[in-house]
């Protein structure tokens, strides 16, 4: 039994606005995955059949799907609840094929293709077994390419690498084809559903007790759009109104360190 599979779910390749930035940055995040310093993890790169993956480090493999293209991958004329659940579906269906392939795994974690991870997770996810699994409430903003992190600490409300659950939790099917559209949208498709949904099963989720995750922003190819943080956290209309709250961030910003480097961007 593997005790940690990272699941990175890859959209369509016609959905993505550039399929060289796209592996570049999953390239980089496998690298920040492979990092970790307990070795009792696997990584599962979920991406449609032709798709030109990068190569993979050691201890990750590929699972193919032949899923069409989201047709409401840019959100367009659609209703954003309309874009929002071919959103979770998508990506839902995505992760429970990677989670079919990986059922001995005693834990799972999601992480984004354009994300970092901190490489100590395998290593106290080792140390407390037993656990429900663990929202990652503290975690850093990196604008893609800058110098500068910022602290947060709601950021599993923002980031979608920021969930780490006990497999049996998800109560997964046999098959794809046994798992109905509204659990799959719910429990894989969603970072934010989850949480409510174990808790109300009175399986709650803990909260890592360290910075567990980078979310990349300001890169091209980012689905969500995240603006960098400069334009989110100091030059937005509503910070420009509220200049103490702008001096808080201030106070949230690091400088990437080398021991950033080393802890959540694979570097040696």
């Amino acid at each position: 039994m593997t005790l940690v599979t990272f699941i990175i779910p890859v959209r369509h390749q016609d959905n993505a606005r550039d399929w060289s930035v796209l592996k570049q940055n999953l390239t980089q995040t496998m690298a920040s995955i492979a990092n970790q310093t307990n070795p009792d993890w696997r990584g599962i790169v979920v991406a449609n059949e032709g798709a030109d993956i990068p190569d993979l480090p050691d201890k990750f493999s590929v699972t193919r799907v032949t899923f069409p293209p989201n047709t409401i991958h840019e959100r367009g004329d659609a209703t954003q609840e309309d874009f929002l659940d071919s959103f979770r579906a998508d990506k839902g269906r995505r992760v429970l094929a990677g989670m079919l392939d990986a059922r001995d795994s005693r834990f799972f974690m999601l992480v984004d293709d354009d994300d970092f991870v901190s490489a100590k997770i395998v290593d106290y996810v080792s140390k407390h077994q037993d656990g429900n699994g663990w929202t990652i409430d503290k975690g850093y903003i990196w604008d893609d390419g800058g110098t500068l992190l910022l602290c947060h600490n709601q950021f599993s409300h923002h980031c979608g690498t920021s969930l780490i659950v006990r497999s049996d939790l998800y109560g997964l099917p046999e098959t794809a084809e046994a798992a109905s559209i509204d659990w799959i949208k719910d429990m894989l498709g969603s970072h934010v559903r989850i949480g409510p949904i174990l808790a109300e099963r009175g399986a709650p989720l803990g909260s890592l007790p360290f910075r567990g995750a980078v979310y990349r922003v300001a890169h091209k190819g980012s689905h969500s759009r995240a603006p960098s943080l400069i334009e989110m956290y100091f030059l937005n209309k509503g910070m420009l109104k509220r200049p103490v709250q702008a001096l808080k961030n201030l106070a949230k910003l690091r400088m990437v360190s080398a021991e950033h480097r080393r802890e959540f961007f694979g570097a040696a």
